[in-house]
């Protein structure tokens, strides 16, 4: 699910963040590596990418994973990649008015256009973040009508779980998209609801920083739990305390860690009080550079959301060695296969959350068969080498195909 978050939020980065460029060298063919790099000189002149969307001041799927495109595509041979945040720190008095509430998205809002107008000139290819609902009008509309006003080639990267009722209630929203040379998401079912509405699109994974994440071998668990999504309704963490309330009956020493911010919290922390549950600690927001401890820490992972879409948390618990129990929540079901890779129930099902997760810590057996697969799997599919050459290429195929093609069939 990406950040819902509009412009204007906290703040964020700076105004124009300095293109990250590596310089190119003579092309070097490598297995699995495309022999060229599309550019204005293919091997001479670097393809100059923009990425458009959330700073790290918003932490979420979109900000996290676009911040690891922006490092990985610095260390690329024939990209120089630049940033423009929807969400831009603003000096001295607009800065101040940032801080009240419906001025600060005006404010913002003009800030992050105006950067558009000035920065997307100079690049090749228009990278658009993308949530849904008043974000998608407000942060990669106003980047693929600037880009196209240029010329330039422009990729809208949707990422949230909502996309059939964005694109079934907002009629505006599948006419922007065609703006768009290609669309990009981050998973198979995405693909199949941009498909139901007309518009192709193409599945390119998230990835982990796999040398990031350390792994440990869980032979014998421990009951400590860990929930690490937004303390919004869509993550509905209520089922993962509920779920945990029914494994703490018996087991009395398990601990769960709830790390992540949101509007739920208060409520969250007087159903703890109401199922009189121990050990649930709130540790609020937490960066994302802290979240490995966090995973190195537990024995469980605990999802419960009723919207998703490609949660990067789960391919980061595979990473991890954390097994891993979820709901089968949008599009969960491409990337956790039930008994192989990790083990799934319906949303809303707190009673299977526990009855499943209570059989993580009585078999060890099964723990070693799903972290193992698991692993594998993440290492195969979700690491920046098994992503990098699918984003060269959809910049390739975009930079050649005209806007507005309707869909003919969805992604394999």
């Amino acid at each position: 699910m990406g950040n819902s978050a509009i412009p204007g939020r906290l703040g964020a980065s700076t105004h124009d963040v300095a293109p990250m460029t590596r310089a190119v060298s003579a092309p070097t063919a490598h297995v699995g590596e495309p022999a060229s790099v599309p550019g204005p000189v293919a091997g001479r002149t670097p393809l100059r990418v923009c990425l458009v969307g959330p700073s790290l001041d918003i932490v979420g799927g979109q900000s996290i994973v676009l911040d690891r495109l922006r490092t990985r595509f610095g260390e690329t041979d024939g990209v120089q990649v630049s940033f423009v945040p929807v969400n831009p720190r603003l000096p001295g008095v607009l800065g101040a008015l940032q801080r009240i509430k419906y001025v600060r998205t005006i404010v913002t809002s003009a800030a992050y256009v105006a950067s558009l107008v000035r920065h997307l000139r100079e690049v090749d290819v228009v990278h658009a973040f993308s949530a849904s609902y008043w974000s998608y009008l407000l942060a990669p509309v106003p980047a693929m009508l600037v880009g196209r006003l240029y010329g330039k080639t422009v990729v809208l990267n949707y990422h949230s779980g909502e996309a059939d009722d964005h694109l079934a209630n907002w009629p505006t929203a599948a006419r922007f998209a065609r703006h768009a040379d290609a669309i990009a998401v981050p998973s198979g079912y995405l693909v199949e609801v941009f498909h139901r509405h007309g518009l192709a699109a193409t599945s390119i994974y998230n990835f982990v920083e796999i040398e990031r994440i350390p792994f440990r071998s869980r032979a014998l668990l421990r009951p400590r739990f860990l929930s690490n999504r937004n303390l919004e309704a869509l993550y509905d963490v209520a089922c993962t305390i509920r779920a945990f309330a029914r494994v703490q009956a018996e087991f009395p020493d398990a601990e769960l860690v709830v790390a992540g911010e949101g509007r739920e919290r208060a409520a969250l922390e007087a159903l703890v009080a109401e199922l009189g549950v121990r050990q649930v600690r709130f540790l609020g927001r937490v960066a994302p550079d802290d979240m490995p401890s966090l995973y190195a820490d537990a024995d469980v992972y605990l999802n419960a959301s009723r919207i998703d879409n490609m949660p990067s948390s789960i391919i980061e618990a595979y990473a991890a060695g954390l097994p891993v129990v979820t709901t089968d929540a949008g599009g969960i079901p491409f990337i956790l296969q039930h008994e192989s890779t990790g083990l799934m129930v319906h949303t809303g099902d707190d009673v299977g959350l526990a009855t499943q997760a209570l059989r993580l810590l009585r078999d060890p057996a099964l723990v070693e068969r799903l972290t193992s697969r698991a692993r594998s799997e993440c290492l195969e599919r979700y690491v920046w080498p098994a992503v990098r050459d699918a984003w060269l290429q959809l910049y390739r195929d975009a930079s050649r195909t005209p806007a507005s093609q309707p869909a003919t069939s969805p992604a394999p």
